[in-house]
């Protein structure tokens, strides 16, 4: 495809055919997204059809299959279009020299129209196969403006130079512009060169991600370790990885002790340790130690697999404004071709003297300048370079109207567990009555080790953080609602709320009481462990706050957007958190479907919300706001009604995706500003309007110049996204 009205002509073409549902090709990705009815149509059927409107359809099952097809061809492309642009610089130099400097050399005419014709009809043989398979599908693209420029350009200066005395008859000069036609393909080859380097560069954080995956890993079977390639391995065999090698595929660590760098995949810089039972992801980097995994997922199904083809999803999404743009572009060239034809009869109507040669000439510029390439660029490249980093950074964006919508967004509603906490009960708190703090811990971990509370697993990670053992029970009770006992040593001990400890009578110390009464205060839920005659312990446990939480609330602040907090939390809780991060607006103890209603209720008060969640209690909410993010640790069904997904667990890339979106569609706005700005002055300059005023005519080799350099521009404007800090 040579322009986006090609990209309109392939989307016509698939469309037309019958079982399809829905085209959408993207032009900077070279990619067409299908859904079809596969009774009624098959993939060979589309390609086939595509190849009948005069392009080519890579169809493959697999991804990589694809990518790997479709990289060759790319290859070649671009090493052809390398060869094509050096020899038509090499053969256009001398042209320009003989046009510009030594037009009265004997014999000039012929050595320029013998140097050109090749550029013209070989080096850019190109422009007129394509406008030739355009017009027999009765369409038009950019291949017809420049075969039409040169052609008729290179023709007319031909004529004058086989028939010189046609005009001298006339009394007129037989103009020739044999160096504006070579120049015209040489630029617009170079600036397609140069295009396809910049659009190659808009996909690296694609390859970046597809390049993670080793071809090899180091398998143990029976004992005996061998290496094989990846398609060999098994769910359920075990994987060896050694200092600094890459985890192949998803699995579980069945033995070993490693850091393993996740920052590809989550954007985290901090390497994250693993032991037996933690999980691993294709991709990632192992640091110094070795571990062995079982492997789970395989293939298209690992994290790694699913982050790529959400990746390429999203990157061959259209923006809404694109559709916009996509009409343009689709009769962007008739209405140049129009407009050329009208600069030729207006300048030969009353051009005086020099009619002809000054209607042919703004004609042809006016054909040269147009370029609905910038124009078909402004969108795709932006989202591609703003989809790549944010999976650079640990963010999943599903599709471009996501990324635009994310733009507008004003309301930021938030989930309390495992979105702004760790969604993992901890001791955040241990206040010791006694000195025998370690035989105390021991009798409190086998208590809590035989309870059935949620809460108790919190004291039994706080106590084997301690290394304390879990003393043998000579007997041991559950009290429904209130808490434990058990006896130890012929000494009966309690674990429960201060209520029930209250109610049994065992005193406390006031120091004791005042440190409950200000755990409470602060939203702590409060476990007393006692003997039969005194409190022995209290023990505050609570959610923790993650560490970035605080700094992403104030970032989203800083940014001018309203944050709130909705949980289905204690009221207590909720004010706590919201208090300690900032938050002013905040509503507790919410139904999953009351969360959803306060997001419409914000929506129908005209704000544009963004919700965060993790949990499938939040899965309604982030269907029902205008944009849903989701925290990676969180539930699947939470990642697939999300429109954002990110891969960390980290608070801050809230307010990065939000920023990355802001970038994007700035970065979109900018290029389409431009387009529309170059071709709504390149082409009234082109067609000779200031000519009655300062007598200024733009030479066909500069606008052929500024065409090949306006599509550079943007696509190089969309790059500059890369270096922003989000």
């Amino acid at each position: 495809m040579s322009c986006a009205a090609c990209a309109v002509s392939v989307e016509d073409i698939v469309g037309q055919q019958a079982g399809v549902q829905d085209a959408s090709v993207n032009f900077a990705t070279q990619t067409l997204q299908v859904t079809f009815d596969p009774v009624l149509v098959s993939p060979e059927k589309i390609q086939a059809a595509v190849r009948a409107g005069g392009y080519d359809l890579i169809v493959a099952e697999e991804q990589e299959e694809a990518a790997e097809q479709q990289r060759q061809q790319k290859e070649i492309a671009l090493h052809r279009l390398r060869r094509q642009t050096l020899w038509a610089a090499l053969l256009s130099a001398p042209v320009v020299v003989l046009g510009m400097f030594l037009m009265n050399l004997p014999g000039a005419n012929w050595i320029m129209m013998a140097l050109s014709a090749p550029v013209v009809f070989v080096l850019g043989a190109r422009f007129f196969k394509g406008a030739w398979q355009q017009a027999r599908l009765g369409k038009a693209n950019m291949d017809t403006l420049v075969a039409l420029s040169t052609g008729i350009a290179f023709v007319f200066s031909a004529f004058n130079t086989l028939f010189p005395e046609f005009f001298h008859r006339q009394g007129l000069h037989g103009h020739v512009y044999f160096e504006a036609a070579a120049v015209v393909v040489a630029f617009i080859l170079l600036g397609k060169l140069l295009e396809e380097r910049a659009k190659a560069s808009t996909s690296s954080a694609i390859k970046k991600l597809i390049g993670l995956q080793p071809k090899t890993v180091h398998i143990l079977r029976d004992g005996i370790e061998r290496e094989v390639g990846i398609a060999e391995v098994l769910i359920g065999d075990t994987l060896l990885v050694r200092p600094g090698e890459r985890v192949a595929l998803d699995g579980v660590v069945v033995s070993g002790q490693s850091f393993v760098d996740e920052s590809l995949l989550t954007g985290e810089p901090l390497a994250v340790e693993k032991v037996t039972g933690n999980a691993v992801f294709a991709g990632t980097i192992n640091q110094k130690g070795s571990f062995q995994f079982r492997a789970d997922k395989l293939g298209s199904e690992t994290l790694l697999a699913q982050i790529i083809r959400q990746v390429q999803q999203a990157q061959g999404s259209k923006a809404p404004v694109q559709k916009l743009v996509d009409k343009i572009a689709g009769i962007f060239v008739p209405v140049v071709i129009g407009i050329a034809a009208l600069t030729f009869i207006v300048w030969l109507l009353a051009g005086g003297d020099n009619a002809l040669a000054h209607a042919l000439l703004t004609s042809v510029t006016v054909l040269v300048i147009a370029c609905p390439c910038a124009l078909g660029l402004a969108t795709p490249t932006a989202i591609m370079v703003g989809m790549g980093k944010g999976a650079e950074n640990g963010m999943l964006i599903r599709d471009a109207e996501s990324l635009e919508t994310a733009y507008r967004v004003d309301t930021v509603a938030l989930d309390k567990t495992g979105t702004l906490t760790e969604g993992r009960p901890r001791v955040t708190g241990f206040y010791a009555f006694s000195e025998d703090k370690s035989g105390q811990l021991a009798v409190l971990s086998a208590l809590e080790k035989r309870s059935e509370h949620p809460l108790a697993e919190a004291i039994v990670a706080y106590t084997g953080q301690k290394n304390a053992d879990a003393a043998p029970l000579e007997y041991f009770e559950s009290h429904t609602g209130k808490g434990v006992s058990g006896i130890f040593q012929q000494k009966k001990y309690y674990v429960g709320s201060p209520a029930w400890i209250e109610s049994l009578e065992i005193k406390m110390t006031d120091a004791g009481r005042a440190q409950v009464a200000q755990w409470q205060k602060e939203a702590h839920t409060v476990v007393l462990f006692a003997s039969e005659n005194e409190v022995l312990a209290a023990i505050a446990i609570a959610d923790p706050i993650k560490p970035g939480a605080e700094a992403a609330v104030a970032a989203l602040q800083k940014a001018g957007i309203e944050v709130m907090l909705l949980t289905g939390d204690h009221q207590a809780t909720a004010a706590a958190v919201a208090a300690q991060l900032g938050i002013h607006s905040f509503e507790a103890g919410l139904l999953p479907g009351e969360k959803a209603a306060r997001i419409r209720a914000l929506q129908a008060r005209g704000r544009v919300v963004a919700m965060a969640g993790d949990g499938i209690n939040d899965a309604e909410a982030l269907a029902q706001a205008d944009v849903g993010i989701a925290m990676g640790s969180g539930a699947d069904i939470a990642m697939e009604t999300a429109r954002i997904t990110l891969i960390s667990n980290d608070p801050r890339h809230l307010s990065k995706a939000l920023h990355l979106s802001r970038l994007t569609v700035s970065t979109i706005r900018q290029n389409l500003f431009w387009a529309f700005v170059y071709n709504l002055v390149g082409i009234p300059l082109a067609a000779g309007v200031l000519y009655p005023f300062n007598g200024f005519l733009l030479n066909p080799m500069i606008a052929g110049a500024a065409m090949a350099l306006s599509s550079v521009s943007v696509v190089g404007n969309s790059l500059r996204l890369k270096t922003k800090q989000l």
